[in-house]
């Protein structure tokens, strides 16, 4: 009997489309031998089922059932490509937990800590794990530039706390331009960090769950043409990704072992991809994506690609993990 399976795309952040773009991949490359997959919209104004015809059937949210042509469809797991809310914080996975349903990612808890950069920093942290010094801020909380400057120097990066796909990010070069970089990461959440400059190549790690054993994949380099990673740079052609990445033997082996310690500190499972930056050789921690792209340009796909992986026996391991957990 061939297991029904729900791909979950959209969610209600910035990151939507390119969401979608992700959905639309994996139902693309799932095996329609092996499964029954489909495709599943949660959207603000609403949850359907789009079938191959673009026609839309309404989501059931008692019990995430969707009925077509008088048949009513029951899911054996939902395979999350929601990036941002409320696939990448967990809020779907408490629900589908409360209705019995499996998916692919990690569970809510660890969902909602990594997705907060701020508690998840503080959690590595603990175990030694070498991150950027940071300022923290809240909406309507008093602004003391100078205080910042003093604790993090320029430049800086200002990041929303909650946000994904590099949206709301600022690279502070001066203390004129601290104000306004806070003004525009408040656009995307209430809360905001402020993170000293680290000088060094980019490195992305990818740690998933393959085969029942945690896998690191090849590792890929990013070099910009724009001030850091952001939108532009990972979206529309402005950085070069080199996969496997230009470092060294022993650099490479450090990278592997804090992105596995990193994955098990978080009680990680499925997907996530990592970025450090190499300061003096050594692995800083800066943020865990665990909702990736999944489109054929993405990192993750790249990096399964160079390790023998196809798409297809990516997504399929992931629904089979999930299945058995």
């Amino acid at each position: 009997m061939k297991k029904n399976i729900a791909i979950i795309m959209g969610g209600y952040s910035s990151e939507v489309e390119i969401s979608l773009k992700s959905g639309a991949i994996v139902y693309k490359n799932i095996s329609k031998e092996l499964y029954n997959s489909y495709q599943i919209h949660i959207l603000k104004n609403k949850w359907v089922l789009v079938d191959d015809a673009k026609k839309e059937h309404p989501i059931n949210k008692h019990d995430f059932s969707a009925e077509i042509n008088g048949e009513k469809i029951i899911f054996d797991c939902a395979f999350n490509a929601i990036h941002g809310h409320p696939g990448e914080d967990g809020t779907i996975l408490a629900y589908f937990d409360l209705i019995g349903l499996k998916h692919t990612s990690a569970p809510f808890y660890q969902m909602a800590l990594t997705f907060n950069k701020r508690d998840c920093l503080s959690v590595v942290k603990q175990y030694g794990i070498k991150t950027a010094t940071s300022f923290y801020l809240d909406k309507g909380a008093k602004i003391n530039v100078d205080e910042i400057v003093k604790k993090v120097g320029l430049p800086c990066f200002v990041k929303p706390n909650n946000a994904g796909s590099s949206f709301g990010i600022s690279k502070a070069k001066t203390k004129a331009e601290i104000l306004p970089a806070i003004e525009k990461a408040f656009k995307e959440d209430t809360q905001i960090l402020i993170e000293s400059f680290l000088n060094g190549p980019e490195i992305t790690v990818g740690v998933i769950e393959y085969e029942n054993k945690i896998k690191v994949l090849p590792m890929t380099e990013i070099v910009t043409e724009n001030d850091f990673f952001d939108y532009e740079a990972k979206y529309l052609g402005k950085s070069e990704e080199i996969t496997p990445a230009r470092i060294s033997p022993e650099i490479h082996k450090k990278l592997e072992k804090v992105a596995t310690q990193v994955y098990q500190i978080l009680n990680m499972s499925g997907f996530s991809r990592s970025e450090y930056i190499l300061v003096n050789g050594e692995p800083h921690f800066l943020e865990m994506n665990t909702v990736p792209g999944l489109t054929t340009e993405s990192i993750i796909p790249q990096q399964a690609a160079e390790a023998g992986i196809s798409l297809q026996e990516l997504f399929h391991n992931a629904i089979e993990m999930a299945l058995k957990n």
